[in-house]
């Protein structure tokens, strides 16, 4: 008995075979690109993420296919907030629109405009990377598009619909579309009609761990995976990491470094903070919410200097910045190379290096991105704090938890214990996996949602949090000096 777990991220789709007793029997990932054809787009094919399952499966069925043919349930996980718009024949209409698309910031304050109550209902700020804004600006800049409309999904729930042949989706990833009533977890037809649609325009609704539908027949031979596969709820990437490490718990916490970065608590119930850029979503099982503060580049800030340097790779880059060490000063990184969520929501915030002197080189530049993301999620963590969270252990998950000297950064810029669990970086399609599994067993969550095996823990640097305590006040005056001149620059 196995179950496959899939994570449709930004840049890349994963795939996890897990057993019954929660161990990784094998691994596949394809990488994806994004498309930015104009200043604040962001896009993706929805074929591109079909084709990367493809290759996933497919690599799967080459090494493993015995225990592909064993999976009784696959359980999707994915990056949230994307527009899917989809015809009345399930065809795409245009490309997806992404989360981190900073186009439709004026069609937020639209909605809100429209819907009064659009945060006491949604409990967030109709932010430009949400949903339902995405749709306001096709509706205005691409009416004929709009008027074809019949469905829109979620990037994971596009993938679901190619699998099952059905629309459908969950409380988690709904929760970040603005449509979805989150204290009632149902949709809500004032925020509906807020973007000009029904329900009719939107999928079915269940619990994460709930099943979904079954894989087609002829995916199954097609893959050699036995007929009747169930396709369980899954979750948004982030609720489906919280899964995978165990964040199930009120008082346990999460930071991923992803493409973005998320600070994620688990709640007993639902606890809407709006004011600070604060996510208050459902969990992806029955009866549990969460509180979620989100930057809108991580990891991709070391991509994106490692590219820009010459360096040979990310991992050269970090072994490079730990050689030079720390006793040197480094500038100042503001990482909003895709402007910012929590706690600025602001689209138009651009990254910045700030302090650059003839004595600074690839590995000065490299720190202050580590050292930018890590102030970032410090100002995440005192929104979700002010918000009324309640963090007593953090772990960490996503690419960027395989760097230790970046986990010093952080715990010592967070003044936080960092649990790190063995295969952390696959967290969301291994919480995915568990899904699969509460799909098809009468088993309770909270015997299988269990946290892994502790690989490290990275406690502050007492030097490093010294000198941090500065460095994020000046950090947060640079942002302050700066915020009027990023409205008016071109991107």
């Amino acid at each position: 008995m196995t179950f496959l777990g899939l994570d449709i991220g930004t840049s890349g789709v994963k795939a996890v075979l897990v057993d019954e007793n929660q161990q990784i029997i094998a691994q596949a990932t394809a990488p994806l690109t994004v498309s930015r054809p104009r200043p604040l787009w962001s896009e993706q094919n929805p074929e591109d993420w079909w084709q990367a399952v493809e290759a996933v499966v497919g690599h799967l069925k080459t090494i493993c296919p015995g225990e592909l043919s064993a999976v009784q349930g696959m359980g999707l996980s994915g990056q949230m907030h994307g527009a899917t718009l989809l015809g009345k024949n399930g065809d795409p209409l245009r490309p997806g629109i992404l989360w981190n698309d900073g186009r439709a910031a004026a069609a937020g304050r639209e909605i809100e405009r429209r819907e009064p109550n659009s945060r006491t209902i949604s409990g967030n700020l109709a932010m430009a990377g949400f949903t339902a804004p995405k749709l306001v600006w096709v509706a205005e800049n691409e009416p004929e598009i709009f008027a074809r409309t019949a469905k829109v999904l979620l990037p994971k729930d596009y993938i679901r619909y190619r699998l099952t042949g059905g629309y459908v989706s969950e409380m988690s990833d709904s929760s970040g579309t603005l449509w979805l009533d989150v204290a009632k977890r149902c949709w809500s037809d004032a925020m509906l009609s807020a973007t000009g649609l029904t329900q009719n325009h939107m999928p079915r609704l269940i619990e994460g761990s709930e099943s979904s539908g079954e894989l087609r027949d002829a995916l199954a031979g097609h893959w050699g995976m036995r007929r009747g596969v169930v396709v369980a709820g899954g979750a948004g990437d982030n609720a489906a990491g919280a899964v995978g490490v165990g964040t199930v718990v009120p008082g346990r916490a999460f930071l991923s470094l992803g493409t973005s970065g998320v600070y994620f608590v688990a709640n007993a119930a639902y606890a809407p903070s709006p004011a600070r850029a604060v996510h208050a979503f459902c969990h992806c099982l029955p009866n549990v919410w969460h509180q979620m503060s989100v930057i809108l580049s991580a990891a991709s800030c070391l991509t994106w200097v490692a590219k820009l340097t010459g360096a040979a790779s990310e991992a050269a880059l970090i072994d490079e910045i730990d050689a030079a060490g720390a006793n040197k000063p480094t500038p100042q990184f503001l990482p909003y190379l895709s402007g910012e969520r929590t706690p600025h929501n602001d689209p138009n915030a651009k990254g910045v290096f700030f302090g650059l002197t003839h004595e600074h080189d690839r590995a000065a530049l490299g720190r202050a991105v580590l050292e930018g993301v890590a102030f970032a999620f410090a100002d995440s963590q005192d929104a979700l704090i002010e918000a009324g969270a309640d963090i007593e252990m953090v772990s960490v998950i996503g690419g960027g938890a395989r760097s230790p000297l970046w986990g010093e950064i952080l715990a010592s810029a967070l003044g936080q214990r960092l649990t790190y669990y063995k295969d952390g970086e696959v967290g969301p399609a291994f919480g995915a996996a568990r899904l699969a599994r509460l799909a098809v067993s009468d088993e309770a969550p909270i015997d299988i949602c269990i946290q892994p095996d502790v690989e490290s823990v990275i406690v502050p640097n007492p030097d490093l949090r010294d000198l941090y305590q500065t460095k994020l006040a000046e950090y947060r005056r640079l942002y302050g000096a700066l915020k009027p001149l990023f409205s008016g620059s071109q991107n």
